[in-house]
Protein backbone atom coordinates (compact mmCIF):
# COMPACT_ATOMS: atom_id res chain seq x y z
CA UNK A 1 0.00 0.00 0.00
CA UNK A 2 3.17 2.26 1.05
CA UNK A 3 4.30 2.11 -2.73
CA UNK A 4 0.82 2.90 -3.94
CA UNK A 5 0.54 5.79 -1.85
CA UNK A 6 3.91 7.24 -3.05
CA UNK A 7 2.63 6.66 -6.90
CA UNK A 8 -0.15 8.40 -6.41
CA UNK A 9 1.28 11.29 -4.22
CA UNK A 10 3.86 11.51 -7.19
CA UNK A 11 1.04 11.50 -10.18
CA UNK A 12 -0.82 14.84 -8.02
CA UNK A 13 2.86 16.67 -7.65
CA UNK A 14 3.01 16.11 -11.44
CA UNK A 15 -0.01 16.84 -12.95
CA UNK A 16 -0.33 19.94 -10.46
CA UNK A 17 2.56 20.79 -10.33
CA UNK A 18 3.05 21.19 -7.15
CA UNK A 19 6.03 19.90 -4.85
CA UNK A 20 4.39 18.48 -1.45
CA UNK A 21 6.11 16.14 1.26
CA UNK A 22 4.52 13.06 1.66
CA UNK A 23 4.05 12.91 5.80
CA UNK A 24 2.20 10.52 7.71
CA UNK A 25 -0.94 12.52 7.72
CA UNK A 26 -0.98 12.82 4.10
CA UNK A 27 -0.12 9.21 3.72
CA UNK A 28 -3.15 8.49 6.31
CA UNK A 29 -5.25 10.79 4.00
CA UNK A 30 -3.98 8.74 0.91
CA UNK A 31 -4.56 5.59 2.68
CA UNK A 32 -8.28 6.34 3.35
CA UNK A 33 -9.04 7.75 -0.11
CA UNK A 34 -7.83 4.04 -1.36
CA UNK A 35 -9.32 2.42 1.30
CA UNK A 36 -13.24 3.96 0.23
CA UNK A 37 -12.22 2.20 -2.92
CA UNK A 38 -11.00 4.87 -5.23
CA UNK A 39 -7.85 4.56 -7.72
CA UNK A 40 -5.52 6.56 -9.57
CA UNK A 41 -7.83 7.15 -13.20
CA UNK A 42 -9.96 8.47 -9.97
CA UNK A 43 -7.73 11.09 -9.00
CA UNK A 44 -6.74 11.90 -12.68
CA UNK A 45 -9.42 12.38 -13.79
CA UNK A 46 -10.34 14.84 -10.49
CA UNK A 47 -7.61 17.03 -11.02
CA UNK A 48 -8.36 17.33 -14.94
CA UNK A 49 -11.95 18.21 -13.75
CA UNK A 50 -10.51 20.53 -10.97
CA UNK A 51 -8.10 22.35 -13.18
CA UNK A 52 -10.72 22.74 -15.96
CA UNK A 53 -12.85 24.35 -13.60
CA UNK A 54 -10.52 26.18 -11.91
CA UNK A 55 -9.57 27.77 -15.71
CA UNK A 56 -12.87 28.42 -16.08
CA UNK A 57 -13.08 30.37 -13.32
CA UNK A 58 -16.00 28.50 -11.57
CA UNK A 59 -13.71 26.88 -8.91
CA UNK A 60 -10.87 28.41 -6.67
CA UNK A 61 -7.40 26.75 -6.94
CA UNK A 62 -7.58 25.77 -3.40
CA UNK A 63 -9.60 22.82 -4.46
CA UNK A 64 -6.32 21.60 -5.59
CA UNK A 65 -4.72 21.74 -2.16
CA UNK A 66 -4.38 17.84 -1.09
CA UNK A 67 -6.08 18.67 2.21
CA UNK A 68 -9.39 20.05 0.25
CA UNK A 69 -8.51 16.76 -2.61
CA UNK A 70 -8.19 14.16 -0.17
CA UNK A 71 -11.53 14.80 1.98
CA UNK A 72 -13.20 11.86 0.50
CA UNK A 73 -16.60 13.12 0.68
CA UNK A 74 -14.98 16.42 -1.74
CA UNK A 75 -13.48 13.88 -3.89
CA UNK A 76 -16.99 11.52 -4.32
CA UNK A 77 -18.37 14.48 -5.39
CA UNK A 78 -16.27 16.26 -7.50
CA UNK A 79 -15.56 12.96 -9.07
CA UNK A 80 -18.83 12.53 -9.99
CA UNK A 81 -19.68 15.86 -11.35
CA UNK A 82 -16.83 15.11 -13.48
CA UNK A 83 -18.96 12.33 -14.68
CA UNK A 84 -22.34 13.92 -15.69
CA UNK A 85 -22.53 15.02 -18.83
CA UNK A 86 -24.89 18.06 -19.52
CA UNK A 87 -26.89 18.00 -23.30
CA UNK A 88 -28.08 21.08 -24.76
CA UNK A 89 -31.90 20.91 -24.81
CA UNK A 90 -33.32 19.64 -28.14
CA UNK A 91 -35.23 22.49 -30.10
CA UNK A 92 -38.63 22.16 -30.11
CA UNK A 93 -40.37 20.74 -33.83
CA UNK A 94 -41.10 23.26 -35.60
CA UNK A 95 -44.71 23.24 -36.59
CA UNK A 96 -45.94 21.68 -39.92
CA UNK A 97 -46.56 24.76 -42.01
CA UNK A 98 -49.39 24.22 -44.29
CA UNK A 99 -48.59 23.60 -47.70
CA UNK A 100 -49.56 25.82 -50.72
CA UNK A 101 -51.39 24.27 -53.34
CA UNK A 102 -49.29 24.69 -56.58
CA UNK A 103 -50.71 27.28 -59.16
CA UNK A 104 -50.86 26.82 -62.93
CA UNK A 105 -49.27 29.42 -65.00
CA UNK A 106 -53.00 30.95 -65.46
CA UNK A 107 -53.79 31.06 -61.78
CA UNK A 108 -50.67 32.77 -61.43
CA UNK A 109 -51.33 35.30 -64.33
CA UNK A 110 -54.97 36.05 -63.22
CA UNK A 111 -53.84 36.68 -59.65
CA UNK A 112 -50.42 39.05 -61.03
CA UNK A 113 -53.48 40.81 -63.46
CA UNK A 114 -56.00 41.03 -60.56
CA UNK A 115 -52.64 42.82 -58.26
CA UNK A 116 -52.56 45.00 -61.36
CA UNK A 117 -55.70 45.71 -61.29
CA UNK A 118 -55.91 46.38 -57.27
CA UNK A 119 -52.27 48.51 -57.57
CA UNK A 120 -54.00 51.02 -60.39
CA UNK A 121 -57.38 51.72 -58.69
CA UNK A 122 -55.28 52.74 -55.53
CA UNK A 123 -53.53 55.12 -57.61
CA UNK A 124 -56.34 56.57 -59.35
CA UNK A 125 -57.87 56.96 -55.62
CA UNK A 126 -54.82 58.80 -54.45
CA UNK A 127 -54.41 60.75 -57.55
CA UNK A 128 -50.74 59.54 -58.29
Amino acid sequence: MIERIQQAHALYCRLTGQRVSLRFDRERLWYELFHAGFDEADLQRVIRYLQREIREGRRNVGALKLSNLLQIDRFEEDLNISRVQLYAPKPPHPAPTPSTPQLTDQEKEAARQRALQLLAQFRAEQGI
